[in-house]
């Protein structure tokens, strides 16, 4: 491909080496992105009707603050690391340099197609990589933008955007990468692995699952409930980290669903579809999936669709079966199962039925019970009274474990995740203690001594 070959002559030549050259790379992305930024909000618009303040607090507002973050601390991450040494390599100076990895993948998904396509390339960027994109073909009009955007900031030998559909990615997957950043769902996760295993090609995936948010009876119950619809309902619930079902405690669930539809209403109306701020689901296919599980459900409220929109509204389920197929599959919707619970066990019996989720939420006023809630289980990241907001923070690291993904990264963790932590150690010449050298005849208190250095 020569695309590949063309970004590897570029790398070799050194330019991504300079600290100044990716920081002046950067600033061109930053003014292109604040230039462009109600166009950018049309083509999402134009793709699955995202209201234009989520398109700006979730796409293009958060892709500037980590173009921002790495320029106010690119110059600092990347100096040498000076490290502690030991008696075994006494006397010496250690550190840790980083380097670029060389040619980076990434491939990005529909439902935030700004914002998941910017913030792995700035972080690769930043460490001083060359990188292909491959926007999603789901959403064209934003992939389209995405490519003219690369095309205007950047030598194509720097970044390179690839449009298409899955035979694209196909035919990149096939490559020799240096690093592969994938994010989207498991079972295409497990795709790019294999393909990458071909060449040995580290791999970032960014996943998902069923992401469980408990409610405790301690609570505000109102304030609980607003949290959690205004996290479901962000981008119709087609959010890797949006709530997927909620454990109630039993005593509060009447309470509970009913400041859920007090708010819902509160927010989007009693006609939903006439809301100008909720997105729509990006494709009929998707909506005929998520429209089938609602086959058989009891439905609490909502439940209300468009055709010809795309649109389901926020809808909630009343104990659904555990067998049922919505509570075997993450949901990337608007729609809610509601599960109550009546102690620890109940909660750890359905949790422990699936794999870890990317994300996990706890609602308490109990200090025992947050805790308890985020250490009893595995998942990527989560929130104690409130939902989505972990993504937030650019110093926590974003990213999953087992089944929702693989690495993290936002802010430094993108930095490190994309460079290559060089470990040298520079020995001084003053004295060379002998220990080491053959014929090892040392005595045998002295060798006792020396399993010690280690």
């Amino acid at each position: 491909m020569e695309l590949l070959e063309r970004q590897k002559a570029f790398f070799l030549a050194e330019h991504t080496r300079d600290f100044s050259f990716r920081k002046k790379a950067l600033r061109r992305l930053k003014k292109e992105i604040i230039a462009r930024e109600d166009a950018i909000a049309d083509a999402i618009y134009a793709d699955f009707k995202k209201p234009r303040f989520e398109t700006f607090i979730a796409e293009t507002q958060f892709v500037l603050a980590e173009i921002n973050v790495q320029l106010n601390n690119l110059d600092f991450w990347a100096k040498p690391e000076k490290v502690a040494g030991n008696w075994a390599n006494f006397p010496s100076k250690n550190y840790i340099y980083r380097e670029p990895l060389g040619q980076v993948l990434v491939i990005a998904p529909w439902n935030y197609p700004f914002q998941l396509t910017m913030a792995p390339m700035i972080g690769a960027l930043a460490a001083g990589n060359t990188v292909v994109v491959k926007p999603s073909e789901l959403t064209p009009n934003t992939s389209s933008i995405v490519a003219e955007i690369i095309e205007n900031v950047f030598d194509p030998g720097h970044v390179t955007a690839v449009q298409g559909g899955i035979e694209v990615s196909q035919e990149l997957l096939s490559k020799p990468w240096n690093h592969i950043f994938f994010t989207g769902s498991t079972q295409v996760g497990r795709i790019v692995y294999q393909s990458a295993a071909k060449h040995l090609t580290p791999v970032t995936l960014e996943l998902g699952g069923k992401n469980p948010c408990v409610v405790d009876k301690n609570v505000d119950v109102n304030l609980a409930a607003k949290r959690i619809v205004w996290g479901k309902a962000l981008n119709a619930g087609q959010t890797c980290i949006a709530p997927d079902y909620l454990l109630v405690h039993q005593s509060i669930k009447d309470k509970f669903v009913a400041a859920l539809i007090r708010n819902i209403q509160k927010s989007y109306g009693e006609n939903q579809s006439a809301s100008k701020d909720l997105a729509r689901i990006v494709s009929q296919k998707h909506y005929k999936r998520l429209r089938s599980f609602l086959e058989g459900q009891q439905i609490l409220y909502g439940g209300n669709s468009v055709d010809e929109d795309f649109f389901i509204g926020l809808t909630l389920l009343d104990e659904p079966s555990l067998e049922s197929p919505i509570m075997q599959e993450e949901i990337f919707g608007p729609i809610l199962p509601i599960l109550s619970y009546s102690n620890e066990a109940d909660i750890a019996q359905i949790i422990g039925r699936y794999e870890k989720p990317l994300a996990a939420y706890v609602f308490s006023g109990k200090r025992a019970f947050q805790k308890w809630c985020m250490t009893q289980f595995g998942f990527g990241g989560g929130v104690i009274n409130d939902s989505v907001l972990q993504i937030a923070n650019k110093n926590l690291p974003f990213g999953g474990v087992g089944h929702s993904g693989i690495g993290a990264y936002h802010g430094k963790a993108s930095f490190d995740l994309f460079s290559h932590k060089k470990g040298i150690v520079k020995r001084g010449n003053w004295i060379d203690p002998p220990l080491r050298y053959a014929p090892y005849n040392l005595p045998d208190r002295i060798a006792k001594w020396v399993k010690h250095l280690f």
